[in-house]
């Protein structure tokens, strides 16, 4: 699976009850039947400055650009545009997965911690940022135990920018974080979150000239639902 679409973002208090049964009823059913869509996994904020956090894997990144996942977009139900109303704060990006490490040859399966890092740079200065994350940062993390699945994933900043009409639902626009890294956990929760604040804060990230705006931000796990069997 080498594309994905990863979105965070704030659900208003009065919608809270509405959000979960759509989303967990309808919505990311409704994504991973879309060809193309592997699986949908939600995800709640234990340390974050947004409170969900949602992660699809798609087969490749074109499925996130294909005309079946923009008819989708275009066209919401009407829970679908009864639930937006109440997000607030959305980032969201369409990606291509940029490189994949898994926690031992033969893959551990998924975590139920998740920290992610939104990571902000000009699209000119994007190849050089991410060689710095593939020579500096994975390896350090790749040697690391107690880890699922690191993800470095990379935004498509045109298709993620697209207007659709769920968004013009809200009535805001959508954030698009070019870079972010991905990092599933399956031990204790307390020592995943220091080893990673140690390694990925702005300061850290700079000892190795990642100087761009970020977010870590960690969460756990809530939904997962697979995409149906052919």
């Amino acid at each position: 699976m080498s594309g994905a679409v990863a979105i965070w973002h704030d659900i208003a208090s009065e919608g809270l009850e509405e959000f979960y049964a759509w989303h967990g009823e309808e919505h990311v059913p409704e994504r991973v039947s879309i060809p193309g869509f592997r699986n949908g996994r939600r995800f709640i904020a234990r340390e974050a400055d947004l409170a969900f956090f949602n992660l699809y894997e798609t087969d490749s990144p074109e499925v996130v650009r294909s005309a079946a996942y923009k008819a989708r977009l275009d066209n919401p139900t009407p829970r679908t545009l009864s639930a937006v109303r109440h997000f607030r704060h959305v980032a969201r990006s369409l990606c291509r997965v940029e490189a994949l490490h898994q926690g031992s040859e033969r893959g551990i399966g998924q975590g139920g911690l998740v920290a992610t890092l939104r990571y902000d740079v000009a699209e000119a200065g994007e190849a050089a940022d991410l060689a710095r994350f593939r020579s500096a940062i994975l390896p350090d993390l790749a040697a690391s135990r107690g880890l699922a699945a690191i993800r470095l994933l990379v935004a498509d900043r045109a298709a993620s920018g697209y207007v659709n009409a769920e968004q013009r639902a809200r009535g805001a626009a959508n954030a698009v974080p070019p870079v972010v890294l991905v990092i599933e956990g399956w031990a204790e929760e307390c020592a995943f979150m220091a080893f990673l604040k140690a390694r990925l804060s702005a300061g850290a990230l700079a000892k190795h000239g990642l100087t761009g705006p970020s977010s870590l931000g960690f969460y756990l796990h809530q939904l997962t639902v697979l995409a149906p069997s052919d």
